[in-house]
Protein backbone atom coordinates (compact mmCIF):
# COMPACT_ATOMS: atom_id res chain seq x y z
CA UNK A 1 0.00 0.00 0.00
CA UNK A 2 1.49 3.39 -1.06
CA UNK A 3 1.40 6.36 1.19
CA UNK A 4 3.19 10.09 1.23
CA UNK A 5 5.47 8.74 3.97
CA UNK A 6 6.56 5.21 1.39
CA UNK A 7 5.24 6.21 -2.04
CA UNK A 8 6.26 3.26 -3.12
CA UNK A 9 5.12 -0.30 -2.55
CA UNK A 10 7.54 -1.76 -0.25
CA UNK A 11 7.19 -5.49 -1.33
CA UNK A 12 8.10 -4.66 -4.94
CA UNK A 13 11.11 -2.72 -4.25
CA UNK A 14 11.94 -3.77 -0.77
CA UNK A 15 15.20 -4.98 -1.62
CA UNK A 16 16.81 -2.44 -3.93
CA UNK A 17 14.83 0.15 -1.18
CA UNK A 18 17.13 -1.44 1.44
CA UNK A 19 19.84 -1.46 -0.71
CA UNK A 20 19.78 1.94 -1.26
CA UNK A 21 18.94 3.11 2.38
CA UNK A 22 21.83 1.47 3.23
CA UNK A 23 24.20 2.76 0.71
CA UNK A 24 22.78 6.78 1.55
CA UNK A 25 23.16 6.69 5.00
CA UNK A 26 26.83 5.18 4.97
CA UNK A 27 27.70 7.78 2.41
CA UNK A 28 26.36 10.35 4.75
CA UNK A 29 27.84 8.89 7.83
CA UNK A 30 30.77 8.80 5.57
CA UNK A 31 31.11 13.05 5.21
CA UNK A 32 29.09 13.91 8.60
CA UNK A 33 29.14 14.07 12.15
CA UNK A 34 27.67 15.77 14.88
CA UNK A 35 28.84 18.47 18.02
CA UNK A 36 28.10 15.31 20.24
CA UNK A 37 30.34 13.00 18.31
CA UNK A 38 33.00 15.85 18.04
CA UNK A 39 33.16 16.80 21.90
CA UNK A 40 33.42 12.86 22.95
CA UNK A 41 36.35 12.39 20.04
CA UNK A 42 38.33 15.32 21.76
CA UNK A 43 37.86 14.14 25.08
CA UNK A 44 39.00 10.89 24.06
CA UNK A 45 42.15 12.48 22.34
CA UNK A 46 41.75 11.33 18.80
CA UNK A 47 43.15 13.76 16.29
CA UNK A 48 41.32 15.93 14.69
CA UNK A 49 41.29 19.61 13.61
CA UNK A 50 38.08 21.83 13.96
CA UNK A 51 37.85 24.38 11.48
CA UNK A 52 35.31 27.43 11.88
CA UNK A 53 34.46 28.07 8.78
CA UNK A 54 32.61 31.39 9.16
CA UNK A 55 33.44 34.97 8.85
CA UNK A 56 35.12 37.19 11.25
CA UNK A 57 32.17 38.95 13.43
CA UNK A 58 30.73 35.56 13.96
CA UNK A 59 34.23 34.16 15.13
CA UNK A 60 34.25 37.12 17.39
CA UNK A 61 31.19 36.78 18.93
CA UNK A 62 31.78 32.56 19.95
CA UNK A 63 33.06 29.50 18.36
CA UNK A 64 33.71 26.28 19.82
CA UNK A 65 36.88 25.61 22.18
CA UNK A 66 39.97 23.99 20.20
CA UNK A 67 38.63 25.18 16.83
CA UNK A 68 40.51 27.05 14.63
CA UNK A 69 38.89 30.24 12.39
CA UNK A 70 39.61 29.64 8.85
CA UNK A 71 36.81 31.07 6.39
CA UNK A 72 35.73 28.60 3.67
CA UNK A 73 36.65 31.08 1.07
CA UNK A 74 40.72 31.30 2.45
CA UNK A 75 40.63 27.41 2.88
CA UNK A 76 42.02 26.21 -0.94
CA UNK A 77 44.92 29.20 -0.23
CA UNK A 78 45.86 28.36 3.86
CA UNK A 79 44.63 24.87 4.66
CA UNK A 80 48.19 23.36 2.84
CA UNK A 81 49.80 25.81 4.94
CA UNK A 82 48.18 25.71 8.24
CA UNK A 83 46.84 21.96 8.67
CA UNK A 84 48.94 18.56 7.83
CA UNK A 85 48.81 16.78 4.94
CA UNK A 86 46.60 13.61 6.48
CA UNK A 87 45.23 15.33 9.44
CA UNK A 88 41.33 14.56 10.05
CA UNK A 89 39.15 17.86 9.36
CA UNK A 90 35.71 18.76 11.28
CA UNK A 91 34.23 21.79 9.71
CA UNK A 92 31.40 23.85 11.12
CA UNK A 93 29.15 27.16 10.25
CA UNK A 94 26.50 28.81 12.17
CA UNK A 95 23.67 25.76 11.84
CA UNK A 96 21.51 23.22 9.48
CA UNK A 97 20.29 26.91 8.18
CA UNK A 98 23.72 27.14 6.83
CA UNK A 99 25.59 26.45 4.19
CA UNK A 100 29.28 27.52 5.06
CA UNK A 101 30.22 24.02 6.55
CA UNK A 102 28.87 22.29 3.51
CA UNK A 103 31.36 24.92 1.09
CA UNK A 104 34.03 24.56 3.36
CA UNK A 105 34.16 20.76 3.67
CA UNK A 106 33.94 20.78 -0.32
CA UNK A 107 37.07 23.26 -0.21
CA UNK A 108 38.89 20.49 2.12
CA UNK A 109 38.10 17.72 -0.09
CA UNK A 110 39.16 19.27 -2.91
CA UNK A 111 42.48 19.78 -1.72
CA UNK A 112 42.71 16.04 -0.20
CA UNK A 113 41.67 16.21 3.23
CA UNK A 114 39.71 13.48 5.41
CA UNK A 115 36.77 15.91 6.32
CA UNK A 116 33.69 15.53 7.48
CA UNK A 117 31.21 18.41 8.19
CA UNK A 118 29.80 18.72 11.57
CA UNK A 119 25.91 18.80 11.18
CA UNK A 120 23.70 21.16 13.44
CA UNK A 121 26.94 23.69 13.37
CA UNK A 122 27.90 26.02 16.36
CA UNK A 123 24.04 26.59 17.17
CA UNK A 124 23.67 22.53 18.18
CA UNK A 125 27.42 22.49 19.73
CA UNK A 126 25.69 25.68 22.30
CA UNK A 127 22.60 23.74 22.37
CA UNK A 128 24.06 20.24 23.80
CA UNK A 129 26.08 22.47 26.24
CA UNK A 130 29.37 21.95 25.03
CA UNK A 131 32.81 24.56 25.80
CA UNK A 132 32.68 27.82 23.81
CA UNK A 133 34.87 30.55 24.01
CA UNK A 134 34.89 34.13 22.41
CA UNK A 135 37.22 37.04 22.43
CA UNK A 136 36.41 37.66 26.09
CA UNK A 137 37.17 34.47 27.26
CA UNK A 138 35.49 31.16 28.40
CA UNK A 139 31.19 31.13 27.63
CA UNK A 140 28.97 30.07 29.97
CA UNK A 141 27.95 26.19 29.50
CA UNK A 142 23.65 26.35 29.60
CA UNK A 143 22.51 23.05 27.89
CA UNK A 144 19.26 23.39 26.01
CA UNK A 145 16.79 20.24 26.99
CA UNK A 146 14.82 20.61 23.51
CA UNK A 147 18.03 18.85 21.68
CA UNK A 148 19.55 16.79 24.69
CA UNK A 149 18.85 14.64 28.14
CA UNK A 150 19.83 17.02 31.39
CA UNK A 151 20.58 14.80 34.00
CA UNK A 152 20.28 16.28 37.69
Amino acid sequence: MASAVFPHSVRASSVRAMSDALEYFSRRLAFETDPSDVYAAQKSGHELVLVDVRGDDAWGQGRVCGAIHMPYREIAERAPHEIPAGTPVVVYCWSPGCNAGQKGALAFAQLGYDVREMIGGYEYWVREGQPTENDDGPCERVFDPTVMVVRS
